[in-house]
């Protein structure tokens, strides 16, 4: 699964893009800066990946409300995380793989209903 991550602390971004790669995902890591040209790169973040998962303590309420319309215009699963770490990002791979194994995500990029409830229980 593609994921888009964004905001949360920069420097553990490469940290974050080697477990996912190491779980069989691939992450896409935006600043959540959208000023500037910002706006646009956060948009082709949502419309390349299929969960979009949206730190709220690092971010800013434009990025956070831009973040959250775009995913809905798109078809594209959200996730509200007010903080994460690595050892969170880790567990929420997991739930990701649960929730793959239980029919909530769709080859065609669609999420099923209560995938929100499978992945914050991680």
């Amino acid at each position: 699964m593609r994921i888009g991550w964004i905001g949360g602390v920069e420097r553990y971004e490469v940290q974050l893009e080697r477990l996912a790669k190491a779980a069989g995902h691939e992450l896409e890591y935006h600043r959540g800066d959208v000023r500037g040209r910002g706006a646009q790169s956060l948009e082709g973040l949502v419309e390349r990946c299929q969960l979009i998962v949206i730190v709220t303590e690092t971010n800013s309420h434009g990025a956070v409300l831009l973040a959250r319309k775009l995913a809905r215009q798109r078809g594209r699963g959200t996730l509200l995380l007010r903080k994460s770490g690595i050892a969170r990002f880790a567990r929420l791979l997991e739930a990701i793989d649960e929730a793959t194994a239980k029919g909530l995500f769709h080859a065609d990029g669609s999420m099923g209903t209560g995938y929100e409830a499978a992945l914050l229980g991680a």
